[in-house]
C-alpha cells in the first residue's frame, strides 16, 4: 500500500472525534454494486462491522470519501496540515501526492517535512517518490536525487509510488540515469505515474512499455483514448491553470475502468470558491454524467490502481466515507476518516500547531543593468501563452529596442520575462519575452515556478521588473505585484512555496493581488499560476530557466533572437 511513515491514525495532536461504536443510517451508496438502499452501517473503532438494509426517514446520502489522484500540495501555497482542513471540508478523504516541488527546492529534507507534518492531520496522504529532482538538466534546482537517493526514500518511508516521470525524452532515449530510477521504482514494487503530453506512436509505446501506468497531460480525448488503448490509466485533471475536464469528461463514461480525477495544481482561492475533488463531481453531475461512473472514478479506481488503504464502504473496510445532502447539488455535511468524524456542517474537527519555516534561498538583489538586452537582430522568439494550457506556442516578433535595450511592447502584449537563480548569491538574471499577459502597467513575481522554483517575474518596464524580483529576494520567497511605489506581496516563508496561514486568510491575499493584476489589464484567469508554468521545460513548446531559453519541442535550449 501506499502510505506516509505512518499507519495514518491521527496523530497525538488531532481532536477530532473519536469512533468507539457507532451507526449512521441515511441512503446508501454501493458503488461496487451500482445500487443505493435504504440502510445502516455500524462502526467499531476505525472499521465498518456491519452494513444492514433498513427503513429509515432520514434523506442523506452515504458514499465513499473523494480521493484525488494526483496532487501537489505545495501549489495550495498551504503546508499539509492546513491543506488537509480545506480538504476533508471538501469531501476528500485521501490524496497521492508528489512532492516534488518541495524536493526541487530541499531535497531529502523538503520531502520529509511534507510526510511528517501531514502526520499531524487526519487526511490520508500517500507520498510517491519525486522522480525528477530536477525536472531536466537545463535548469537549477536546490537538490538533485538520482537513483540512489530515490532507493534510500522508498526504503526510509515504505512509499510505493514513483512520482510523475516527467523526463519523457529519458525514456524514450534511453537515459542511463532515468532507467536506474525506473528499475528501482520496480525493484520495491512501486506504481510509477507519467507525464508525457503530446507523446504518440511508438515513442508513447515505449514509455508505457517502461511501465508507466498513468497520464495526466491529455490535451484532447483522441490523445488519451490512445494511451488507454495500450493499457494507460487517464487522470482527468481540473486545476487553477490547467482544465482539461471539458476536453476529457467522455471518458469516464466510455473507458469507466481506466480514469480517474485529479486537480494537479490548485490555488486557494480556488479551492475555496469551487471545492476540490467535489468541484469536478458537480461539473460531471452538471454533464449528466451517471453518478455511479463519476464516483468510481473518484472513488474506486484510485484505491485499486495504488493500493490504498482507504475504505470503500464494505463490511471490513476501513470506516472512510462522506455524507452528502443529495446526489445533484452534493453539499458535504459530513466527512468521517477512519471512524473519526473529521468535519461536520462548517466545521474542522481537528486542530494544528504552528511550527517552524524550512527554506533555501540565496539569491541577492539585481539592478535594471542585469534585465538590459542587447538586440541581435530585429526578430526575437516569443512564449505565448495558451489560456487553461500548460502548453505553449512558440511564435516570431519583431523586437522593440529602446537605447539599444529590446523593452516590452505593451501594444503588441509582448512583454519582457526574466528567471532568476534563487540558489546562487552571484546569479545574473536570463531573460526572454511572453505574449498573452496582456499586462499595461507594473511587474508581478514570484519563487513558485514549476519546476526548480526559481524567482520569476514578467512586466512592462525593467524597473518593475528588478522592483519585483528585488522584493522576492527581500521576504526570501513569495509573491508579488509592483507598480511604482506601490507593493502587494505575499510572504510563502516554507521554501518560498507555502506559508501555514489558514486557506482563508491566504486566498484573501491571493485574490485582492489578483485583482489588482486584472485591474492593470492582464486577462488571464489566474495571473500567478500561469506565470509559475512559463519555466516548466518538460511541457512544449517554449519555456524560459534560469539557464536561457528552451525549446520543448526539440528538447534544448535556444537563442532569443532568430
Amino acid at each position: 500500500m501506499q502510505t506516509k511513515s505512518t499507519n495514518n491514525k491521527f496523530a497525538s495532536s488531532t481532536n477530532a472525534q473519536r469512533a468507539n461504536s457507532r451507526k449512521i443510517v441515511g441512503n446508501i451508496v454501493d458503488v461496487l454494486n451500482r445500487k443505493i438502499f435504504k440502510g445502516e452501517i455500524t462502526i467499531e473503532n476505525d472499521r465498518i462491522v456491519k452494513i444492514s438494509p433498513k427503513e429509515t426517514t432520514s434523506d442523506v446520502y452515504i458514499l465513499p470519501g473523494l480521493i484525488d489522484s494526483h496532487i501537489h500540495i505545495e501549489s495550495t501555497m498551504m503546508i499539509p496540515s492546513e491543506f488537509a482542513k480545506v480538504a476533508v471540508k471538501n469531501g476528500t478523504i485521501g490524496v497521492v501526492t508528489d512532492p516534488h516541488e518541495i524536493a526541487n527546492v530541499l531535497g531529502e529534507k523538503g520531502i520529509d517535512f511534507m510526510i511528517k507534518n501531514s502526520e499531524s492531520a487526519p487526511l490520508k496522504t500517500f507520498y510517491c517518490v519525486p522522480s525528477c529532482v530536477p525536472a531536466t538538466t537545463f535548469e537549477t534546482s536546490g537538490a538533485t536525487l538520482d537513483a540512489a537517493i530515490i532507493d534510500k526514500i522508498f526504503t526510509k518511508y515504505g512509499l510505493k509510488v514513483l512520482g510523475e516521470m516527467m523526463n519523457y525524452p529519458g525514456v524514450i532515449y534511453d537515459d542511463p540515469e532515468v532507467l536506474a530510477k525506473l528499475e528501482v521504482a520496480k525493484k520495491h514494487g512501486a506504481v510509477i505515474d507519467g507525464h508525457s503530453p503530446q507523446v504518440s506512436g511508438d515513442n508513447l509505446k515505449k514509455y508505457i512499455n517502461a511501465g508507466i501506468s498513468t497520464d495526466h497531460e491529455c490535451r484532447d480525448i483522441d490523445e488519451a483514448i490512445e494511451k488507454i488503448n495500450l493499457g494507460m490509466n487517464i487522470l482527468v485533471r481540473e486545476g487553477s491553470a490547467a482544465k482539461n475536464f471539458d476536453a476529457l469528461y467522455p471518458l469516464i463514461s466510455k473507458f469507466n475502468k481506466s480514469v480517474m480525477l485529479s486537480t494537479d495544481d490548485s490555488h486557494p482561492d480556488d479551492l475555496l470558491k469551487f471545492g476540490h475533488i467535489n468541484k469536478i463531481l458537480k461539473m460531471g453531475i452538471k454533464y449528466g454524467i451517471d453518478i455511479f461512473d463519476l464516483l468510481t472514478a473518484a472513488c474506486v479506481n484510485p484505491v485499486k490502481h495504488y493500493d490504498l488503504p482507504i475504505g470503500l464502504l464494505r463490511e471490513k473496510d476501513y470506516a472512510d466515507m462522506i455524507i452528502v445532502d443529495d446526489l445533484k447539488s452534493f453539499n458535504i455535511q459530513e466527512t468521517i476518516i477512519n471512524g473519526n468524524t473529521v468535519y461536520s456542517n462548517g466545521r474542522i474537527l481537528f486542530s494544528t500547531k504552528n511550527i517552524q519555516p524550512i527554506n533555501n534561498f540565496n539569491a541577492q538583489k539585481i539592478s535594471e543593468t542585469d534585465v538590459r538586452i542587447e538586440p541581435k537582430s530585429e526578430k526575437i522568439k516569443v512564449i505565448e501563452i495558451i489560456e487553461n494550457e500548460l502548453l505553449t506556442n512558440c511564435i516570431i516578433e519583431k523586437a522593440r529596442v529602446e537605447d539599444g535595450n529590446v523593452v516590452s511592447d505593451t501594444k503588441c502584449d509582448i512583454l519582457k520575462i526574466a528567471v532568476l537563480n534563487r540558489y546562487s548569491k552571484d546569479a545574473k538574471p536570463q531573460i526572454g519575452f511572453i505574449k498573452g499577459f496582456c499586462l499595461t502597467a507594473g511587474a508581478i513575481a514570484t519563487s513558485v515556478a514549476h519546476d526548480s522554483h526559481n524567482i520569476i517575474a514578467v512586466g512592462v518596464s525593467d524597473e518593475d521588473i528588478v522592483k519585483a524580483i528585488n522584493e522576492i529576494v527581500d521576504n526570501k520567497g513569495g509573491m508579488c505585484y509592483v507598480k511604482g511605489m506601490d507593493y502587494y506581496t505575499l510572504p510563502l516563508e516554507f521554501a518560498g512555496l507555502m506559508t501555514q496561514q489558514s486557506c482563508e486568510r491566504i486566498s484573501d491575499m491571493y485574490s485582492r493581488m489578483n485583482h489588482i493584476v486584472k485591474s492593470n489589464g492582464c486577462r488571464l484567469a489566474s495571473p500567478f499560476m500561469t506565470l509559475s508554468f512559463m519555466a516548466l521545460l518538460v511541457i512544449p513548446s517554449l519555456k524560459l530557466s534560469d539557464k536561457g531559453l528552451f525549446d520543448g519541442d526539440k528538447f534544448e535550449m535556444t537563442d532569443l533572437f532568430v
